[in-house]
């Protein structure tokens, strides 16, 4: 007798795949892993959003100086009481004078930050910083 012509039953070799038990251990530590991460990675989040919004509010305070210079300090002082107390049209008055500016202050700022400008632009007081916590120092 031949043996080609006789086919073996098929015989699950070992070695070969992955068992439930196996699949279930891979799957449980991923789970802890990925436990263990998002944490850092939403602090991550939290420490670029503040770092980006004190790199603006340090922006904001180079075009203050900026437009000091350019317009001299009685006109800029004239112009920056004439604006009234609107964060929003002190911003536009420095848009300018910035590298990047986005059309409102809102869209320049990140999420759940804000500023304060100070009344007097002679005083060269920094711009205030706010965020979700409260005011930041920088």
């Amino acid at each position: 007798m031949h043996l080609a012509s006789h086919p073996q039953p098929h015989r699950r070799r070992s070695g070969f795949g992955f068992s439930l038990v196996e699949m279930l251990a891979a799957v449980a530590i991923m789970g802890v892993i990925a436990f263990l991460a998002i944490p850092s990675v939403t602090r991550m989040r939290s420490d670029a959003e503040r770092n980006l919004a004190i790199s603006r509010a340090e922006s904001l305070n180079l075009a203050q100086s900026s437009f000091i210079q350019v317009r001299g300090r009685g006109t800029a002082e004239t112009l920056w009481i004439g604006t009234g107390a609107s964060n929003e049209s002190k911003y536009q008055l420095l848009r300018p004078y910035l590298s990047f500016s986005e059309t409102t202050l809102t869209r320049f700022l990140p999420g759940g930050y804000n500023v304060q400008f100070p009344a007097s632009v002679l005083s060269m007081t920094k711009v205030g910083l706010v965020g979700p916590s409260g005011i930041i120092p920088y």
